[in-house]
């Protein structure tokens, strides 16, 4: 109940303020236009213009601070185009008027008008009759007692009497009580739909674009990271591994003419060097896809990096959803490298890991009772999981204060 009145009121506010200011700015505007298109010819226009633009710039900023209340965004504002380096004072004069965004401001602060009639309108109309139709039972006994004043219910054939009043006002107001919370919020949404597709339309589609290229980015960065770690895995293992295994047998080969015997030694070792090798390559593998996410999904395959975790896990799986490969595969690499971070870092005894979906996205919260000191800077073990999230949309918290604990949460949209 609380959350609902806050929200009328400010939708109400937003109608009731927003009406003057809007009417201000469209007289200011309009006379500013129309003094500025008039007077070009002169080139005295061209000033007259550029302050309009600017003076709508300034109606445009405050109404985007109105639209974060009203539509519970952070306000979002359009990149206005600079003057070039080293431009003249004419240049900086004019450079209002070579910005598009500038003219859907002044565009905003003229259609806007009869959006903001209709807003105000609706607002006092069911703001007023609720409170006049539940306050009648106070002021109706005077009205009645006016000489030749005839009450709305007897005019309507319902009868008189103050009863039949206090009935029919009350049930009135009480009707639009009930009604007023939803028109109030539709007036506000249709004057803060003209205002977010004018004013922050634009704004908001360019941070899309700045977050998609940031999300390839990450994506071409994790992916590097990812496969200059394998090489690295790679060289460091099972490479040796095998450069190892191929003296092994080449010394096998020279000793079978001449003693037998050794050159079994020598074979059972090396059979023991290619079992050593094969469990490597398997690690790397489900590091890589592992075949039970993707035969199985991700409860299975969280479940079997909990079993392998040398820290004891509490594991809570609340989805057994399939989702996109790259969300699972994401997921699954967070979870992995996380609980590697902790095994081989924290000095914890115990760790938890917590998967749910909330809406249209997956959360991962992984925690320990560790030492902290976590982080995701370049040479920590945790290093490039924001990257791998942000290639699709994801977003990372670490919480890792010195001394411990740590808690660390993936958000994946998986809608």
């Amino acid at each position: 109940m609380r959350s609902l009145m806050r929200r009328v009121l400010l939708d109400t506010r937003y109608t009731l303020v927003g009406f003057p200011t809007t009417v201000i700015g469209f007289v200011l505007m309009v006379a500013g236009f129309s003094a500025g298109t008039g007077t070009l010819v002169v080139w005295l226009g061209v000033p007259l213009l550029a302050g309009t633009l600017m003076m709508a710039r300034g109606f445009a900023d405050a109404e985007r601070g109105w639209l974060s209340d009203v539509l519970k965004r952070p306000p979002v504002r359009p990149r206005y185009k600079p003057a070039p380096d080293g431009a003249g004072w004419f240049r900086r004069l004019v450079n209002p008027l070579t910005s598009g965004q500038s003219w859907l401001d002044l565009l905003h602060g003229i259609v806007s008008l009869p959006f903001a009639i209709v807003a105000f309108v609706l607002t006092v109309v069911f703001w007023a009759i609720p409170l006049a139709g539940l306050t009648w039972p106070l002021y109706g006994i005077i009205t009645m007692r006016i000489p030749g004043n005839t009450e709305l219910p007897e005019l309507l054939g319902l009868g008189d009497g103050y009863l039949v009043n206090v009935v029919f006002h009350v049930g009135i107001g009480l009707v639009f009580a009930v009604l007023m919370p939803f028109m109030v919020r539709g007036a506000a949404l249709l004057r803060a739909g003209l205002g977010r597709a004018l004013l922050t339309g634009v704004a908001e589609l360019h941070e899309r674009i700045d977050d998609l290229a940031e999300g390839r980015a990450a994506a071409v960065s994790a992916e590097a990271n990812a496969l200059r770690k394998l090489e690295r895995d790679i060289h460091d293992g099972p490479q040796q591994r095998l450069v190892s295994l191929a003296m092994e047998l080449s010394r096998a080969q020279r000793q079978m003419a001449k003693d037998p015997e050794a050159a079994q030694v020598t074979l059972k070792s090396a059979i023991g060097a290619t079992r050593e090798t094969l469990d490597e390559l398997r690690a790397l593998s489900r590091g890589i896809a592992p075949p039970v996410l993707s035969d199985r999904g991700l409860a299975p395959a969280l479940a079997a990096l909990a079993g392998r975790c040398t820290i004891p896990v509490d594991l809570d799986v609340q989805t057994v959803d399939r989702y996109q490969a790259s969300v699972e595969n994401a997921v699954y690499f967070v979870c992995a490298e996380a609980l590697t971070n902790v095994a081989k870092h924290s000095r914890a005894t115990v760790c938890t890991v917590q998967l749910v979906r909330i809406g249209d996205g997956l959360m991962l919260t992984i925690g320990d009772d560790g030492v902290g000191g976590a982080s995701v800077a370049k040479g920590h073990g945790l290093a490039g999981l924001a990257d791998r999230l942000r290639a699709v949309d994801g977003e990372l918290t670490i919480q890792s204060p010195d001394g411990g604990p740590t808690t660390i949460v993936a958000e994946v949209p998986c809608g």
